[in-house]
């Protein structure tokens, strides 16, 4: 699937609102945000400066993204759910504003649910296995 430049800095930008919700940035978040920045084709040096100046920067905000496709914004909320529970737990307000994300999509509350449940129960979700994005693309 072919994705817009706009969908790609959405995806990016989304992953980087949901790891400064509870302002820390862990090891693992930085990881998968550096995998999906590479996969969708942002330079080193950029993604690398974000994430030094992210808890300080106040130019990310977090309004609801519309992606331009639901396959899209499906994959976004997967890939969100993991990076969330990538420390072992999501704080409410990471959970909140992916929630917000499905609603903007109108993506429904079922599947949202069951994705939780699903991100929340994989004790081994991040080894040896790809992003949603990866299936897309």
């Amino acid at each position: 699937m072919e994705i817009s430049v706009l969908d790609k800095s959405n995806y990016l930008k989304g992953l980087l609102v949901i790891a400064k919700k509870d302002n820390k940035l862990t090891e693992p978040e930085k990881e998968i945000i550096r995998d999906i920045a590479v996969k969708l084709g942002f330079a080193t040096d950029f993604y690398e400066d974000t994430l030094k100046s992210l808890l300080a920067n106040k130019y990310i905000l977090d309004d609801p993204i519309h992606f331009s496709k639901k396959k899209i914004a499906e994959s976004f909320i997967c890939d969100g759910l993991r990076l969330a529970y990538s420390d072992g737990q999501a704080p409410e307000s990471e959970m909140n504003w992916l929630k917000k994300i499905a609603g903007a999509n109108e993506i429904e509350d079922n599947w949202f649910e069951e994705k939780t449940e699903h991100y929340k129960s994989s004790k081994h979700i991040f080894l040896n296995s790809d992003f949603a994005l990866y299936s897309i693309i």
